[in-house]
């Protein structure tokens, strides 16, 4: 999953971005509402998390003007501890949720969890397919309760599969959600990673979690338990 983090000061920016990127999340950043506003036309994101209080264009503009290019990601608004009125125009602009300032990264990164779960279809932090298991709070991929040794790329690949399963997924889609915008993207990489899930995924051959659409992509065909949704 991709996310975009706006976010003026220098400190706390470097902060999330470090922290979300060590909870396996791609993360691109920006300093102010002018360049954030292009950002989210122009390139996917699953998420984006944003300041307020932002240069150039405010972080409420920059939100209508989100929402007015039909961009619809999950987004997270970051207040000042006392001001309602921002939470409430933030909200009314589009946005999803807030944290006020300071907060526990941890309340930030389950927030979104929550969030991408919810854009998917689903409510529960641990999804079963059958007996594949995903907990997207752990970050850890389970088969027959057992867990399954993932590398970041791996593990990035198969939650995006999952949390759009049922659909094809072209493999320059998967790039744009896994990678940096700067990053050298090759096919031939992601397929090395959704040759790797296969194998870790189902050894015996007598799953076949995903499948490849000739000519268009990769598909997770598994069905969710209901219990899951």
């Amino acid at each position: 999953m991709k996310l975009l983090v706006v976010e003026d000061d220098p400190d706390l920016r470097r902060q999330l971005v470090t922290a979300l990127g060590s909870n396996n999340y791609t993360v691109e950043e920006s300093a102010d509402g002018e360049e954030a506003l292009y950002m989210g036309e122009e390139y996917p994101y699953d998420l984006a998390i944003v300041d307020l209080g932002l240069p150039k264009v405010s972080g409420i503009d920059v939100i209508k003007g989100w929402r007015a290019a039909g961009k619809e990601f999950p987004i997270i608004i970051l207040t000042a501890r006392g001001d309602w009125q921002d939470k409430v125009e933030g909200l009314e602009a589009g946005a999803d949720d807030y944290l006020v300032k300071p907060f526990h990264m941890e309340e930030l990164t389950a927030r979104l969890n929550a969030l991408l779960r919810r854009a998917a279809g689903h409510s529960k932090p641990v999804l079963e397919f059958g007996p594949i298991k995903i907990d997207t709070t752990g970050r850890v991929v389970y088969r027959h309760d057992e867990a399954v040794k993932l590398t970041s790329y791996e593990y990035r690949t198969f939650e995006y599969l999952v949390l759009n399963a049922g659909k094809t997924i072209s493999k320059s889609e998967l790039t744009e959600h896994l990678y940096h915008q700067d990053f050298d993207r090759d096919s031939n990489v992601l397929e090395v990673f959704v040759r790797r899930l296969r194998q870790k995924l189902d050894p015996n051959q007598d799953l076949d979690p995903i499948t490849t659409v000739r000519g268009l992509g990769y598909r997770f065909a598994l069905s969710a338990s209901k219990d899951s949704e």
